[in-house]
């Protein structure tokens, strides 16, 4: 049974405590979608100052991200890679952290309160998987400290997908 638990001290404990709690949630799960559902969960009860988190996962047939599991509004169903932050950071295979998504080309917004994001793309073998997404309804709500951990996250993440 997993109990809530109050994140307290460093940017640095808190997130290795999370993804720790990642760790034994996911041990022994083959599951993607379970997994992925467990991830999401986990990120939106641990973090603060965020409207909406979850995955979007790579569809070859059609070569676009498809909505996969989330906390938040509902959202855009189809991205199609290289449009907007998410299908941007998946063509480019690269962490994306935006201070103004209003400033970023392309934007394509599904919550209007959300003003910054950050995307990490899941690679696993050279093969993209999808992409971790997290907003805000703060502009400039991630820093340097939030993309070195949640990557940190999202190594431990993949070593279960």
């Amino acid at each position: 049974m997993f109990q809530v638990e109050k994140y307290q001290g460093t940017k640095e404990q808190g997130f290795g405590l999370v993804t720790k709690q990642l760790k034994a949630l996911l041990e022994g799960e083959p599951n993607q979608i379970a997994n992925l559902s467990n991830a999401s969960a986990l990120l939106n009860q641990f973090m603060d100052r965020i409207n909406w988190v979850g995955f979007y996962l790579m569809e070859e047939e059609s070569n676009q991200l498809v909505l996969g599991p989330f906390q938040g509004l509902p959202a855009c169903v189809r991205i199609p890679l290289g449009r907007g932050v998410c299908g941007t950071a998946a063509s480019e295979q690269k962490t994306l952290r935006i201070e103004d998504v209003h400033q970023f080309p392309g934007h394509i917004a599904c919550d209007a309160a959300s003003q910054s994001e950050i995307v990490i793309p899941l690679v696993k073998d050279g093969k993209l998987i999808g992409v971790l997404d997290i907003d805000s309804p703060e502009k400039a709500r991630f820093d340097e400290e939030d993309q070195k951990y949640l990557e940190i996250f999202t190594d431990e993440l993949l070593r279960h997908l």
